[in-house]
């Protein structure tokens, strides 16, 4: 391991221009890295990946998801549902899971349509940034709408959640601007949920209010405050940031792939599949930390316990043992190969997945009959510098006649 010469450093601007050939390199050369300058360990190759993913006695959720999280080594008391384990996670999940039955998400699809199509008709064809004027003001606002957040808020909540996962390059750890944008959004949320209590609707916060949850002792007993504020948390920033990224790549990717679009052009039935390629070509979150519960021996390795892993299911899914040319994207490529875990694998899986692929798939579909045929300027097109998250700040774009 110490003589790889390959360096993952997921903090540097190296990483978030382009992570793809530090993948590649890591796949071949040390399929379990470590990091000497930041004491982790690291996955790539997609077996591994999903193994661990599906394997939470090994790899732990509990001391969070993040670098700083885990090598603090604690436990969190309170936290997001994405940083349990069983039997806890079986419980909470299993809470939401009522609220985001597939008959629920299909119930929106009006209110994301009209959403889409609100931003959509707001643009100028003839020059705009498809991110910021269009594919990250539009999912935030379907989540907040549905968390009965009122309209004035809807973007807030998106500039607090990017501020806490900005990092500038080298930054491990939260800057004061994002601790007191996670903070401001805490409360925020916790206040409007004080407020839900007395005027019960039918939005997502009121129904949790009114849910019940099996606890340690076997009661059933409803939420408090704090509970709540958590999923709200953990809702806005999936709701604000996966499709935003997603959409953000896909402007991107089909202008370099104008075959890949005008298959779509021709054939709407293929959006679906387009979206799925999109998840395996350009994850939103790039990769997940864990703690290891216990040694861990893989590929020679041994990973001892109590340390950060990576599972970086970005790599997995440029795995060239799972995908058939995986650097190449296709639409219509065979679905069946292997996994994708664009959006994770395991118990962890995204909650909100199946309501992620109908915004998309809708986005997609209108924006077919918006920007047929359009431009980017690629002299204006910038990254994200973001923890776990990948995508696109700025993709100046004009739609050609």
């Amino acid at each position: 391991m110490t003589a790889a010469t390959v360096v993952f450093d997921p903090f540097s601007q190296d990483f978030f221009t382009d992570p793809y050939d530090i993948y590649r390199r890591m796949r071949a050369e040390a399929p379990v890295y470590y990091s000497e300058h930041y004491d982790f360990y690291a996955l790539t190759r997609h077996e591994d990946v999903a193994a661990a993913f599906k394997d939470h006695e090994a790899y732990s959720s509990a001391y969070g998801v993040d670098l700083a999280q885990v090598r603090k080594g604690v436990v969190t008391e309170h936290g997001s549902i994405i940083a349990m384990d069983p039997p806890v996670h079986r419980r909470m999940r299993s809470l939401l899971n009522k609220v985001f039955t597939p008959r629920a998400i299909q119930a929106h699809r009006g209110l994301v349509t009209s959403l889409i199509e609100k931003h959509l008709s707001a643009v100028d064809p003839s020059g705009f940034d498809f991110v910021q004027d269009f594919s990250a003001p539009f999912p935030v606002d379907v989540m907040t709408t549905m968390q009965g957040v009122p309209e004035a808020d809807h973007q807030q909540i998106r500039l607090w959640i990017d501020e806490f996962l900005h990092r500038d390059a080298g930054e491990v750890e939260m800057s004061e601007e994002g601790q007191k944008a996670a903070i401001d959004m805490a409360i925020y949320y916790f206040r409007l949920v004080k407020q839900r209590r007395n005027d019960l609707g039918d939005d997502l916060l009121s129904q949790l209010i009114q849910a019940e949850m099996e606890r340690d002792n076997g009661e059933m007993t409803p939420l408090d405050n704090l509970e709540i504020t958590e999923f709200a948390i953990l809702l806005g920033g999936a709701g604000a940031e996966t499709v935003t990224k997603l959409l953000g790549s896909a402007a991107v990717v089909f202008a370099k792939y104008p075959d890949q679009w005008q298959k779509l052009l021709d054939d709407r039935s293929k959006i679906p599949a387009a979206v799925e390629e999109l998840l395996r070509y350009e994850a939103p979150a790039q990769y997940n930390v864990r703690c290891s519960l216990r040694e861990i021996t893989l590929h020679g390795v041994t990973i001892p316990a109590g340390r950060p892993v990576f599972l970086v299911g970005g790599s997995a899914n440029r795995d060239p043992q799972a995908w058939t040319d995986p650097d190449r994207f296709d639409v219509d490529r065979d679905r069946a190969q292997s996994q994708n875990l664009g959006l994770g694998y395991g118990i962890h899986s995204c909650l909100g997945a199946a309501l992620a692929r109908m915004e998309t798939a809708i986005a997609l579909d209108k924006m077919l009959d918006f920007m047929p045929r359009y431009e980017v300027d690629w002299r204006g097109c910038k990254r994200v510098n973001m923890q776990n998250v990948a995508g696109w700040s700025h993709v100046p774009v004009r739609v050609l006649s």
